[in-house]
Protein backbone atom coordinates (compact mmCIF):
# COMPACT_ATOMS: atom_id res chain seq x y z
CA UNK A 1 0.00 0.00 0.00
CA UNK A 2 1.38 3.35 -1.20
CA UNK A 3 -0.88 5.92 0.69
CA UNK A 4 -1.39 5.57 4.53
CA UNK A 5 -1.83 7.23 7.60
CA UNK A 6 0.91 7.65 10.08
CA UNK A 7 0.18 7.79 13.78
CA UNK A 8 2.53 10.78 14.54
CA UNK A 9 1.12 12.54 11.61
CA UNK A 10 -2.13 14.24 10.44
CA UNK A 11 -1.13 13.85 7.31
CA UNK A 12 -1.30 10.83 4.60
CA UNK A 13 1.73 9.51 3.16
CA UNK A 14 3.19 7.72 0.09
CA UNK A 15 5.52 4.88 -0.21
CA UNK A 16 7.48 3.76 -3.54
CA UNK A 17 9.96 1.23 -3.86
CA UNK A 18 13.20 2.71 -5.27
CA UNK A 19 13.92 3.61 -8.77
CA UNK A 20 17.27 4.08 -10.99
CA UNK A 21 19.59 5.72 -9.08
CA UNK A 22 17.75 5.47 -5.72
CA UNK A 23 19.15 3.32 -2.92
CA UNK A 24 16.30 3.08 -1.10
CA UNK A 25 12.29 3.57 -1.09
CA UNK A 26 10.87 7.04 -0.90
CA UNK A 27 8.44 7.81 1.93
CA UNK A 28 7.14 11.65 2.33
CA UNK A 29 4.02 13.47 3.57
CA UNK A 30 1.37 14.35 1.24
CA UNK A 31 0.99 17.67 3.44
CA UNK A 32 -2.80 16.31 3.65
CA UNK A 33 -5.40 14.96 5.48
CA UNK A 34 -7.90 15.19 2.76
CA UNK A 35 -7.94 11.46 1.34
CA UNK A 36 -9.04 12.92 -2.29
CA UNK A 37 -6.47 15.44 -2.17
CA UNK A 38 -3.68 12.87 -1.05
CA UNK A 39 -4.44 10.33 -3.38
CA UNK A 40 -4.18 12.97 -6.53
CA UNK A 41 -0.92 13.75 -5.17
CA UNK A 42 0.39 10.27 -4.76
CA UNK A 43 -1.04 9.43 -8.69
CA UNK A 44 0.95 12.45 -9.80
CA UNK A 45 4.07 11.89 -8.10
CA UNK A 46 3.92 8.12 -9.03
CA UNK A 47 3.34 9.18 -13.15
CA UNK A 48 6.59 11.36 -12.65
CA UNK A 49 8.09 8.87 -10.56
CA UNK A 50 7.81 6.39 -13.63
CA UNK A 51 8.59 8.69 -16.45
CA UNK A 52 11.95 9.23 -14.47
CA UNK A 53 12.59 5.68 -13.80
CA UNK A 54 11.51 4.58 -17.55
CA UNK A 55 12.08 7.47 -19.46
CA UNK A 56 14.74 9.24 -18.05
CA UNK A 57 12.86 11.72 -17.52
CA UNK A 58 14.60 14.42 -14.67
CA UNK A 59 12.07 14.79 -11.53
CA UNK A 60 10.43 18.43 -11.34
CA UNK A 61 12.15 19.96 -8.10
CA UNK A 62 10.91 23.56 -6.18
CA UNK A 63 12.57 26.24 -4.83
CA UNK A 64 12.41 25.51 -1.45
CA UNK A 65 14.08 22.19 -1.76
CA UNK A 66 16.99 23.64 -3.99
CA UNK A 67 17.08 26.53 -1.06
CA UNK A 68 17.27 24.22 1.90
CA UNK A 69 19.42 21.72 0.43
CA UNK A 70 21.44 24.84 -0.35
CA UNK A 71 21.76 25.56 2.98
CA UNK A 72 22.66 22.21 4.34
CA UNK A 73 25.60 22.05 1.96
CA UNK A 74 27.00 25.55 2.96
CA UNK A 75 26.36 25.43 7.16
CA UNK A 76 30.01 25.93 7.09
CA UNK A 77 29.98 29.52 5.86
CA UNK A 78 30.43 32.57 8.06
CA UNK A 79 27.57 33.95 5.98
CA UNK A 80 25.07 30.95 6.55
CA UNK A 81 22.84 33.02 8.96
CA UNK A 82 22.78 35.88 6.17
CA UNK A 83 21.84 33.57 3.44
CA UNK A 84 19.39 32.21 5.77
CA UNK A 85 17.76 35.43 5.64
CA UNK A 86 17.97 36.46 2.40
CA UNK A 87 16.18 33.10 1.34
CA UNK A 88 13.49 34.03 4.05
CA UNK A 89 13.12 37.24 1.43
CA UNK A 90 13.01 35.02 -1.64
CA UNK A 91 10.18 32.78 -0.06
CA UNK A 92 6.98 35.03 -1.12
CA UNK A 93 8.27 35.04 -4.93
CA UNK A 94 9.76 32.06 -5.59
CA UNK A 95 8.80 29.33 -2.80
CA UNK A 96 6.50 26.64 -4.08
CA UNK A 97 7.84 26.95 -7.62
CA UNK A 98 9.38 24.63 -9.75
CA UNK A 99 12.74 25.26 -10.61
CA UNK A 100 11.57 24.70 -14.58
CA UNK A 101 9.56 27.49 -13.93
CA UNK A 102 11.72 29.91 -13.12
CA UNK A 103 13.01 32.24 -15.93
CA UNK A 104 14.36 35.63 -16.66
CA UNK A 105 11.43 37.39 -16.84
CA UNK A 106 9.99 36.36 -13.11
CA UNK A 107 13.85 36.65 -12.11
CA UNK A 108 13.59 40.35 -13.30
CA UNK A 109 10.44 41.12 -11.68
CA UNK A 110 11.90 39.84 -8.17
CA UNK A 111 14.87 41.66 -8.72
CA UNK A 112 13.02 45.12 -9.71
CA UNK A 113 10.77 44.48 -6.20
CA UNK A 114 14.19 43.57 -4.03
CA UNK A 115 15.86 46.77 -5.70
CA UNK A 116 13.27 49.41 -4.39
CA UNK A 117 14.81 51.83 -1.21
CA UNK A 118 18.30 49.37 -1.28
CA UNK A 119 21.50 49.74 -3.09
CA UNK A 120 22.22 48.75 -6.41
CA UNK A 121 25.43 46.14 -4.08
CA UNK A 122 22.82 45.16 -1.88
CA UNK A 123 20.00 43.82 -4.26
CA UNK A 124 22.92 42.31 -6.04
CA UNK A 125 24.16 40.65 -3.77
CA UNK A 126 20.20 38.78 -3.07
CA UNK A 127 20.41 38.24 -6.92
CA UNK A 128 23.65 36.69 -6.88
CA UNK A 129 22.51 34.11 -4.00
CA UNK A 130 19.68 33.01 -6.40
CA UNK A 131 21.96 32.48 -9.23
CA UNK A 132 24.55 30.49 -7.23
CA UNK A 133 21.65 27.78 -5.93
CA UNK A 134 20.30 27.55 -9.58
CA UNK A 135 24.42 27.03 -10.85
CA UNK A 136 24.01 24.28 -8.41
CA UNK A 137 21.00 22.80 -9.25
CA UNK A 138 22.44 22.58 -12.78
CA UNK A 139 26.05 21.73 -12.76
CA UNK A 140 26.05 19.47 -9.33
CA UNK A 141 22.63 18.55 -8.71
CA UNK A 142 21.47 17.79 -12.05
CA UNK A 143 17.91 19.03 -11.34
CA UNK A 144 17.99 21.22 -14.46
CA UNK A 145 19.04 21.29 -17.71
CA UNK A 146 20.32 25.13 -18.03
CA UNK A 147 20.37 27.83 -15.75
CA UNK A 148 18.28 31.24 -16.69
CA UNK A 149 19.89 34.09 -16.95
CA UNK A 150 20.14 36.43 -13.40
CA UNK A 151 20.13 39.99 -14.55
CA UNK A 152 21.95 42.30 -12.15
CA UNK A 153 21.55 45.97 -11.16
CA UNK A 154 24.03 48.50 -12.36
CA UNK A 155 26.61 49.38 -9.84
CA UNK A 156 28.07 52.48 -10.26
CA UNK A 157 30.68 51.60 -7.96
CA UNK A 158 29.18 51.68 -4.70
CA UNK A 159 28.97 54.95 -1.99
CA UNK A 160 31.52 56.54 -1.14
CA UNK A 161 30.45 58.94 1.81
CA UNK A 162 32.95 59.90 3.85
CA UNK A 163 33.43 62.94 6.95
CA UNK A 164 35.75 65.96 7.19
CA UNK A 165 38.16 66.70 10.34
CA UNK A 166 35.97 69.24 11.36
CA UNK A 167 32.56 66.95 11.21
CA UNK A 168 34.74 64.05 12.96
CA UNK A 169 35.41 65.94 15.47
CA UNK A 170 31.73 67.22 15.93
CA UNK A 171 30.84 63.91 15.74
CA UNK A 172 32.88 62.42 18.60
CA UNK A 173 31.96 65.38 20.53
CA UNK A 174 28.33 64.39 20.67
CA UNK A 175 28.85 60.89 20.84
CA UNK A 176 28.44 59.23 24.53
CA UNK A 177 32.13 57.42 25.08
CA UNK A 178 31.42 54.51 24.32
CA UNK A 179 30.50 55.14 20.56
CA UNK A 180 33.08 57.55 20.65
CA UNK A 181 35.60 55.08 21.44
CA UNK A 182 34.31 52.43 18.61
CA UNK A 183 34.26 55.32 16.17
CA UNK A 184 37.99 56.86 16.88
CA UNK A 185 38.79 52.94 16.55
CA UNK A 186 37.01 52.00 13.39
CA UNK A 187 38.44 54.92 11.61
CA UNK A 188 41.96 54.35 12.92
CA UNK A 189 41.92 50.93 11.86
CA UNK A 190 39.54 50.52 9.17
CA UNK A 191 38.05 47.92 10.52
CA UNK A 192 34.10 46.73 9.67
CA UNK A 193 31.60 47.36 12.45
CA UNK A 194 31.28 42.94 12.85
CA UNK A 195 35.16 43.15 13.51
CA UNK A 196 34.63 46.29 15.80
CA UNK A 197 31.66 45.02 17.96
CA UNK A 198 33.17 41.72 18.49
CA UNK A 199 36.68 42.84 19.47
CA UNK A 200 38.48 40.23 22.02
CA UNK A 201 41.16 40.99 23.38
CA UNK A 202 42.98 38.35 22.58
CA UNK A 203 43.10 39.04 18.90
CA UNK A 204 45.39 42.10 20.49
CA UNK A 205 48.93 41.95 20.76
CA UNK A 206 49.63 45.91 22.56
CA UNK A 207 52.92 45.01 23.18
CA UNK A 208 53.63 43.86 19.47
CA UNK A 209 50.50 47.02 18.52
CA UNK A 210 49.36 44.08 16.36
CA UNK A 211 45.59 43.03 15.73
CA UNK A 212 44.80 40.01 14.42
CA UNK A 213 41.15 38.84 12.24
CA UNK A 214 40.64 35.56 11.58
CA UNK A 215 39.45 34.14 8.47
CA UNK A 216 36.26 32.83 9.74
CA UNK A 217 35.68 36.47 10.88
CA UNK A 218 36.73 38.70 8.09
CA UNK A 219 34.46 39.34 5.39
CA UNK A 220 36.99 38.48 2.25
CA UNK A 221 37.03 34.88 3.91
CA UNK A 222 41.28 35.57 4.49
CA UNK A 223 43.24 36.28 7.85
CA UNK A 224 43.55 39.82 8.23
CA UNK A 225 46.45 41.08 10.48
CA UNK A 226 46.13 44.96 11.84
CA UNK A 227 49.37 47.28 13.05
CA UNK A 228 47.79 49.93 15.93
CA UNK A 229 48.61 53.24 15.29
CA UNK A 230 48.90 55.46 17.95
CA UNK A 231 44.83 56.60 17.45
CA UNK A 232 43.64 53.19 17.84
CA UNK A 233 46.78 52.35 20.56
CA UNK A 234 45.06 55.09 22.55
CA UNK A 235 41.58 53.89 22.76
CA UNK A 236 42.45 50.31 23.50
CA UNK A 237 44.78 51.61 26.73
CA UNK A 238 41.76 53.58 27.65
CA UNK A 239 39.45 50.58 26.98
CA UNK A 240 42.04 47.81 28.92
CA UNK A 241 40.36 46.53 32.00
CA UNK A 242 37.20 47.21 31.58
CA UNK A 243 36.40 43.86 30.87
CA UNK A 244 37.87 40.32 30.62
CA UNK A 245 36.99 39.51 26.87
CA UNK A 246 35.57 42.19 25.25
CA UNK A 247 37.33 45.21 24.42
CA UNK A 248 34.03 47.44 23.48
CA UNK A 249 30.92 47.47 26.40
CA UNK A 250 28.31 49.24 27.70
CA UNK A 251 27.66 49.21 31.11
CA UNK A 252 29.50 45.54 31.55
CA UNK A 253 28.19 44.24 28.63
CA UNK A 254 29.62 43.36 24.96
CA UNK A 255 27.83 45.75 22.79
CA UNK A 256 26.19 44.38 19.61
CA UNK A 257 24.62 46.85 18.09
CA UNK A 258 25.93 50.34 17.11
CA UNK A 259 22.98 51.59 14.94
CA UNK A 260 21.15 53.11 17.94
CA UNK A 261 19.49 55.91 18.85
CA UNK A 262 21.91 57.58 20.51
CA UNK A 263 24.12 57.29 17.27
CA UNK A 264 21.39 58.85 15.54
CA UNK A 265 20.76 61.69 17.64
CA UNK A 266 24.51 62.37 18.28
CA UNK A 267 24.30 62.39 13.66
CA UNK A 268 21.56 64.94 14.35
CA UNK A 269 23.01 66.80 17.13
CA UNK A 270 26.30 66.94 15.27
CA UNK A 271 24.38 68.14 11.85
CA UNK A 272 25.59 65.15 9.75
CA UNK A 273 23.36 63.92 7.24
CA UNK A 274 23.45 60.71 5.13
CA UNK A 275 25.65 59.24 7.16
CA UNK A 276 26.26 55.26 8.41
CA UNK A 277 28.36 53.73 10.62
CA UNK A 278 30.03 51.35 8.01
CA UNK A 279 30.81 55.39 6.31
CA UNK A 280 33.67 55.33 9.20
CA UNK A 281 35.54 52.61 6.78
CA UNK A 282 35.45 54.73 3.92
CA UNK A 283 36.40 57.85 6.13
CA UNK A 284 39.87 55.90 6.87
CA UNK A 285 40.04 55.02 3.46
CA UNK A 286 39.54 58.76 2.23
CA UNK A 287 42.27 60.21 4.51
CA UNK A 288 44.79 57.28 4.12
CA UNK A 289 44.24 58.66 -0.03
CA UNK A 290 45.06 62.18 1.26
CA UNK A 291 48.04 61.49 3.26
CA UNK A 292 49.34 59.59 -0.06
CA UNK A 293 48.98 56.46 1.13
CA UNK A 294 49.72 54.40 -2.05
CA UNK A 295 46.80 51.96 -3.31
CA UNK A 296 48.93 48.75 -2.63
CA UNK A 297 49.27 49.45 1.03
CA UNK A 298 46.04 51.04 1.75
CA UNK A 299 44.72 47.90 0.21
CA UNK A 300 46.77 45.59 2.90
CA UNK A 301 46.05 48.12 5.46
CA UNK A 302 41.95 47.87 4.90
CA UNK A 303 42.25 44.30 3.98
CA UNK A 304 40.35 44.16 1.10
CA UNK A 305 40.54 41.43 -1.30
CA UNK A 306 40.80 43.10 -4.58
CA UNK A 307 42.73 46.25 -5.96
CA UNK A 308 39.32 47.50 -7.64
CA UNK A 309 37.80 47.87 -4.04
CA UNK A 310 40.81 50.46 -3.36
CA UNK A 311 40.67 52.38 -6.88
CA UNK A 312 37.12 53.71 -5.81
CA UNK A 313 39.27 55.87 -3.78
CA UNK A 314 41.64 57.12 -5.96
CA UNK A 315 40.03 60.33 -7.13
CA UNK A 316 40.50 61.98 -3.61
CA UNK A 317 43.82 62.76 -4.25
CA UNK A 318 44.94 62.85 -7.79
CA UNK A 319 47.77 65.14 -6.73
CA UNK A 320 49.56 62.03 -5.92
CA UNK A 321 49.97 61.32 -9.14
CA UNK A 322 51.40 64.95 -10.31
CA UNK A 323 55.11 63.51 -9.41
CA UNK A 324 54.86 60.49 -11.82
CA UNK A 325 53.34 62.93 -14.47
CA UNK A 326 56.21 65.54 -14.19
CA UNK A 327 58.57 62.80 -15.12
CA UNK A 328 57.81 63.11 -18.92
CA UNK A 329 58.15 67.47 -19.07
CA UNK A 330 61.75 66.92 -19.93
CA UNK A 331 61.25 64.65 -23.09
CA UNK A 332 58.72 67.16 -23.86
CA UNK A 333 60.78 70.58 -23.31
CA UNK A 334 61.03 71.96 -26.70
CA UNK A 335 65.18 72.45 -27.68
Amino acid sequence: MTLYKRKDSPYYWVKFSPIKGELKALMQSTGTANKRQAQQYHDKLQGERWEQDKLGVKPRRTWDEAATKFLEETSHKRTHEWDKSMLRWFHPHLGGKDLVDINRALLDQVRAVRAKGMAPATANRYMALVRTILRRACNEWEWLDRVPKVGMMRDSGGRLRSLTREEFTRLLAELPEHLADMAQFSVATGLRQANVTRLHWRQISLERRHLWVGADQHKNGSAHAVPLNEAAMAVLLKRKGHHPTHVFTYEGNPIVQVNTKAWRKALERAEIVDFRWHDLRHTFASWHREAGTPTHELQRLGGWKTQSMVERYAHIAPEGLAFAASRIDQLLSLP
